[in-house]
């Protein structure tokens, strides 16, 4: 099977979950976000959210295909374009990282590494632009998809627990003691990609 990862981009938003297409749960304070929702208009904001962080900051988002077909995405920026973030109890994002807000692989797909995949591609990125972690609010009682990654998902792929909470820990990947330099984040990438290719039933994370 073919599989290849791209940035996110306007054009290619509506590869993203049906959910996740109008989904302004990080991208807009909570009250701006059941504004969005209640004007149906959520797609428009999310929309000029991908737009402002393109422009602004840079690429803030892959999507995985397999077979040309989508198959997995994953989300990131700096705290200051996630709205929401300030609203978790174990806020905030240390200063030094980028917040991995949120990723998802499709079922039919799962548990074939491509969760990993996307976390690592994620930090091959934010090396060469020369961050140095990346931190993620997860969520202890995760029952099924949310906005909000399953915290022992987080651990699975890396994470570590920077601040606790019964519910939302945050959870932090140094770049620089998991990736020694850019080549072996480069390096990891091909290997996990090759693995994948080669072994569609890779245990699951």
């Amino acid at each position: 099977m073919g599989r290849r990862l791209v940035p996110l981009t306007l054009d290619n938003l509506p590869d993203l979950p049906k959910p996740c297409r109008h989904c302004v749960f990080w991208e807009l304070d909570p009250v701006s976000g059941e504004a969005a929702v209640q004007a149906g208009k959520p797609e428009l904001e999310k929309e000029a959210w991908i737009s402002a962080a393109l422009l602004e900051w840079g690429s803030c988002g892959r999507v995985v295909y397999v077979d040309e077909v989508p198959a997995g995405f994953v989300l990131y920026a700096p705290a200051a374009y996630v709205p929401r973030s300030t609203a978790f109890p174990t806020s905030p994002v240390s200063g030094d990282a980028v917040q991995l807000m949120t990723s998802r692989v499709l079922p039919g797909y799962q548990g074939q590494g491509l969760g990993r995949v996307l976390v690592q591609t994620v930090a091959k990125d934010l090396v060469r632009r020369g961050f140095k972690a990346i931190e993620a609010f997860g969520d202890a009682k995760w029952s099924g998809p949310s906005c909000v990654l399953p915290a022992d998902h987080l651990t699975a792929v890396g994470f570590k627990t920077v601040r606790p909470h019964p519910r939302y820990p945050r959870l932090r990947l140094e770049l620089r003691s998991t990736i020694s330099w850019k080549e072996d984040v480069e390096m990891a990438i091909d290997r996990l990609l090759g693995a994948v290719q080669k072994e569609p039933a890779l245990r699951p994370l």
